[in-house]
């Protein structure tokens, strides 16, 4: 005989997952690949407001996360990380093309070496930048993703919120960590001191706008979810 405990958790439906047939996949990867890049050259300039240190891509890269959260909810974990890797080898790619960019031979006149001595300033850096952000980002966003799958799992299609929130609040503290800790000496940042101000201000900062977020979050998953016609099927 079987316990009821037992009874119900054979009889608790598998959860729901969309295929990757509609265009709204595409959509996103290609938004999460965007931001990423787009972080990975505003992290290069430090920034300071007043006692706050953080990095030029603080209000682009909590936006790669909520797009994490949108497709691992409707497509599941597998397709997360698909779009995790690609993300992942386009900014890859874009590292190398800012290194062959830099390499090119330029003009030698003032206005030419002015122009790749701007050059090497705003992408020259980017390399170490990207090497945390992509180290930082293919751990804290797997993480994230395989929690939230976990926790739907076991709670099907009710407390969203709660997987959102749990999923966001570990995997951004790994990347946080993982990216502080390779990017802080190309950034400017050399003491302990204001090490730990980046890393906090970053985890708080990124962890809250998630947070914040998960109303409008929540609403584009139930928009999208009503709209993928294989996710009730």
């Amino acid at each position: 005989m079987t316990s009821a405990s037992e009874s119900q958790t054979l009889n608790k439906p598998a959860p729901r997952f969309a295929s990757i047939g509609s265009p709204y996949f595409g959509i996103m990867l290609a938004c999460m690949a965007v931001v990423l890049i787009l972080s990975n050259i505003g992290a290069a300039k430090g920034v300071v407001f007043g006692p706050i240190i953080t990095d030029g891509g603080f209000f682009l890269f909590p936006l790669a996360y909520i797009l994490g959260d949108v497709m691992s909810e409707i497509y599941g974990f597998k397709v997360a990380r698909k779009a995790i890797i690609t993300s992942f080898a386009l900014s890859a790619f874009a590292s190398l093309c800012y290194w062959i960019i830099i390499a090119l031979p330029g003009f030698n006149d003032d206005y030419g070496n002015a122009k790749q001595a701007a050059i090497e300033g705003a992408l020259g850096p980017v390399p170490q930048i990207v090497l945390a952000s992509l180290l930082a980002f293919l751990a804290g966003q797997t993480i994230n993703s395989l929690i939230l799958v976990k926790m739907k799992a076991r709670s099907g299609e009710r407390t969203l919120w709660a997987r959102l929130m749990g999923s966001s609040g570990v995997g951004e503290f790994v990347d946080t960590l993982i990216f502080c800790s390779i990017a802080a000496s190309v950034i400017g940042i050399t003491d302990s001191g204001s090490f730990v101000n980046y890393v906090l201000v970053g985890f708080v900062y990124k962890v809250g706008v998630q947070y914040i977020l998960v109303p409008v979050t929540s609403l584009v998953i139930g928009w999208i979810k009503k709209r993928e016609p294989s996710y009730w099927v």
